[in-house]
């Protein structure tokens, strides 16, 4: 083979090269964009009650009557509340877009008044809550729910059941007392028992966790994996989005002064965006 040949081969497999590169570098565009299109981003908040009542108990107490005028708010406007499964599933990417405008309700910690003061207007307003409890305190505590009204509350086909842990430790403090090894003994306890007793009480498959007092690190990240959770809950007051770490999605603490304009602001994503800038 002479000198002019090898140049043309050596010039033509240098092509063919450039060729596959531009043709993998179409397809890796083409999909990226596809996927954007699929699993555009999305802003939504999640809003989480502990306690209702006719007059402001503590700090989480929302009176019947706001939480009553926030769901008025959202009917009104148009806003859809959807299932917190149906969120995480679309953050998975295990379902489709939720509808434009979502917004998720959820509860923590299993108090009575979600039994006699929630439940009544989640039926009026046929709106889907999940409630993250702790089973230590149900049946037992005298500010918690009894395991046959949280059937009840399932049976009504309008609430999902998920783990709050145990019996709500604070693992700040729990890592400093206890020894690293019993440490991490105590942290599956807290995770597993949790899921195991609703689980058996309720027939709920119990898959997502919420943090207690919001406190999470990446070992207990590590050890919710293990234990069986796909996503978890801190308690920043912002929206959630697509780019949020899966097992620290935020929630926004609901307060009673969370009412008129003060609540539009709250679900106003351009707002919240510029603040978070």
């Amino acid at each position: 083979m002479n000198t002019l040949m090898i140049r043309k081969v050596r010039r033509y497999g240098l092509s063919v090269v450039l060729l596959i590169c531009f043709l993998l570098l179409c397809l890796h565009t083409e999909g990226a964009s596809g996927n954007k299109g699929k699993y555009p981003e999305l802003h939504v908040p999640i809003l989480l009650y502990h306690r209702f009542g006719p007059t402001v108990a503590d700090s989480m107490t929302v009176t019947t009557r706001v939480f009553e005028s926030q769901l008025k708010f959202l009917r009104d406007n148009r806003y859809t509340v959807i299932p917190l499964k149906q969120l995480v599933d679309y953050y998975l990417r295990k379902g489709p877009p939720p509808p434009a405008r979502s917004v998720v309700i959820v509860s923590d910690d299993g108090h009575k008044s979600v039994y006699t003061d929630m439940f009544p207007l989640v039926k009026k307003y046929r709106i889907p809550v999940t409630l993250f409890i702790y089973p230590s305190a149900i049946s037992h505590a005298s500010y918690a729910m009894r395991w046959e009204q949280l059937r009840e509350l399932k049976d009504s086909g309008f609430f999902d059941f998920q783990s709050h842990t145990y019996w709500h430790p604070n693992f700040k403090k729990d890592k400093r007392r206890l020894p690293p090894a019993e440490y991490k003994k105590f942290v599956d306890m807290q995770m597993r028992k949790s899921k195991e007793k609703i689980e058996k009480e309720l027939g709920s498959k119990v898959t997502m966790l919420a943090w207690p007092f919001g406190i999470y690190d990446d070992q207990l990240i590590r050890r919710a994996a293990s234990a069986g959770y796909v996503a978890a809950f801190s308690i920043e007051r912002r929206h959630t989005t697509n780019s949020d770490n899966i097992m620290a999605l935020p929630r926004y603490i609901m307060v009673d002064a969370d009412r008129g304009k003060a609540f539009e602001r709250l679900l106003d994503r351009s707002r919240e965006e510029k603040i978070r800038r």
